[in-house]
């Protein structure tokens, strides 16, 4: 039996800066779920080929999320990674797990934010953004239902964040530490379908099957900025 958002809540440390019934809704109003890479999937350190890790704990934790939002609405939402750099091991995530698309090297996330809403015909208020630094905040400002991974190194940043209403919740734990595993576990739970969804993904069954069908068929499309215009080019 799924439990009472009331009874969620309780479970998570994080800090709510909107009321949970109106985070709810604002997860269901959702059609895509838009991450950073940087201090989200990892801790923001990177090797000299510039890329950084991710965790199959965190991957899981996307994959359950698309497969919730399947189960509710009968279709697939529009998932995509926004990065101001170039990293490898996004990309490799992101096409592994048929993100629609990943968007690199965007100095102007704003410049991402209205791309992506007008390639999949979004509303700005369906837009779920996975965020953590100074960059995401036009993205943040944006979006509809806003979720801050959280750092204990700059105090001043999350206070700047909570006085001009940028965020809807921070997660408790940090980049690199199972962050994004919090949060798609926690706006599973809102949903009031959370045992159908570990259930069903748990006994590979027929609708999850089918799922993940639908789910392995897009091709990741890679977008960055050349002259001021977002254009699909691959990384090389």
């Amino acid at each position: 039996m799924n439990l009472h958002a009331d009874q969620i809540i309780e479970f998570y440390k994080g800090t709510f800066l909107t009321d949970p019934s109106l985070i709810r809704e604002k997860f269901f109003n959702a059609k895509a779920y838009v991450f950073d890479w940087d201090g989200v999937f990892n801790d923001g350190y990177k090797n000299e080929n510039g890329s950084s890790f991710f965790s199959e704990i965190d991957s899981m934790g996307t994959n359950l999320l698309r497969f919730n939002y399947y189960l509710r609405m009968k279709q697939l939402p529009v998932v995509a990674i926004v990065s101001g750099e170039k990293n490898p091991a996004a990309f490799k995530f992101a096409s592994r797990e048929h993100f629609d698309a990943v968007y690199y090297k965007m100095s102007d996330k704003g410049q991402a934010f209205e791309h992506l809403c007008n390639k999949y015909s979004l509303y700005s208020s369906e837009v779920v953004w996975v965020f953590d630094d100074v960059p995401d905040l036009i993205f943040a400002r944006k979006a509809g239902l806003r979720i801050m991974v959280s750092r204990a190194a700059d105090p001043l940043f999350p206070t700047f964040v909570k006085r001009h209403q940028l965020a809807d919740y921070i997660t408790f734990f940090h980049g690199g530490h199972h962050a994004v595993r919090e949060l798609t576990d926690l706006l599973m739970g809102l949903s009031g379908a959370s045992d159908e969804t570990i259930t069903n993904r748990f006994e590979f069954s027929p609708v999850y099957r089918k799922y993940l069908g639908l789910r392995n068929q897009p091709e990741t499309v890679f977008y960055t900025n050349i002259e001021s215009v977002v254009t699909a080019q691959a990384p090389v």
